[in-house]
């Protein structure tokens, strides 16, 4: 049987599944939406706001919209001194340059004065095929390890609706990985509410239960339903905060039965979601068997996206192969 094609491009690419429903910039409408009542939002990107989605905002608020072009700690200087003055600067970037580039000025002008700025970053992970220099594979352990940082991943266009709301309501920096453009709705079907440091159980199961954040949570939903048809019954646990985490529910889940635990991020295994529940059972003295599926410590390849996910163990099939070799171990 012949391989279709990929056509898809490497940096403008959509982690849809062919045939899924999606939203058209749920990031930008819902910051244009809220903006509408909130006169103190105002947004500050570095030459990104295409690509952030942050020109929605920009088209119909422009004089709150400040474009200081491609210097990244200039663009979190000037949301920090927009804070200062009573305002909510949401500030948009691709991750690699918000962290790699400006992570001094996020720290030191943003975080240590617990201003109330909304850093909204676009590529998190392995969401483009351009190479390490745009594949934020490490952001959020370094946005973790920042005191008085909320750091948040996003599963779909439904939450990050939720969420933009929410996080102009929190007092204090937020860290958002952005899924940006043509953006899957899967979150839909469950009657599922966003709040700051809250998993949701979105499946119930019997044989493995998936601790999953971001798009690996929307995997997650789709290797639950292909895994389902042989047999095999999956938990999903939603965890879109990675900091502040939701401990309690995560442990209530892990030691209510004895299933295989599984946790799923499209980050590094090193310092993501995966190492802070490891942490967690630890400390509070839990045994469990726990798997994790996450992107390997390495620079990674540029490619098309399918391919990647594939080679680097998040794509459906990939969870689902995972899975039942971990099983039957």
């Amino acid at each position: 049987m012949t391989k279709k094609k990929l056509t898809t491009s490497a940096m403008i690419a959509s982690i849809a599944e062919e045939g899924q429903e999606t939203i058209s910039a749920p990031f930008g409408y819902a910051l244009n939406k809220l903006a509408e009542t909130r006169p103190e939002i105002v947004g500050v990107t570095a030459d990104l706001a295409k690509y952030t989605d942050l020109h929605i905002f920009a088209q119909n608020y422009p004089d709150r919209f400040f474009q200081v072009g491609i210097a990244e700690q200039l663009a979190m200087a000037t949301a920090g001194g927009l804070a200062k003055t009573g305002l909510i600067p949401f500030v948009t970037t691709y991750a690699v340059f918000a962290t790699r580039r400006a992570y001094e000025f996020i720290h030191q002008i943003i975080a240590e004065e617990n201003l109330n700025v909304k850093i909204a970053v676009a590529l998190p992970g392995l969401t483009t095929g351009y190479g390490p220099s745009h594949q934020a594979t490490e952001d959020i352990a370094m946005m973790r390890a920042i005191p008085n940082m909320t750091v948040i991943d996003p599963c779909d266009a439904t939450e990050l609706e939720q969420i933009v709301p929410v996080i102009a309501d929190h007092n204090g920096p937020v860290y958002l990985r952005l899924l940006r453009g043509k953006v899957p709705n899967v979150l839909k079907d469950y009657d599922y509410k966003f709040e700051i440091g809250k998993a949701t159980l979105l499946e119930d199961g019997n044989d493995v239960l998936m601790i999953s954040t971001g798009i690996l949570t929307m995997r997650a939903i789709e290797a639950a339903k292909k895994l389902a048809a042989e047999g095999v019954s999956v938990a999903i646990l939603h965890c879109p905060t990675i900091k502040p985490l939701d401990n309690k529910t995560i442990l209530r889940e892990i030691t209510k039965s004895k299933r295989l635990v599984i946790t799923a991020e499209n980050h590094s295994e090193i310092g993501g979601l995966g190492e802070a529940v490891s942490s967690l059972l630890v400390e509070q003295g839990v045994s469990a068997k726990v798997k994790r599926i996450a992107l390997p410590d390495k620079f990674l390849l540029a490619g098309a996206l399918p391919t990647l996910h594939d080679e680097y163990g998040i794509s459906t099939a990939a969870i689902c192969n995972s899975i039942k070799k971990w099983l039957a171990e």
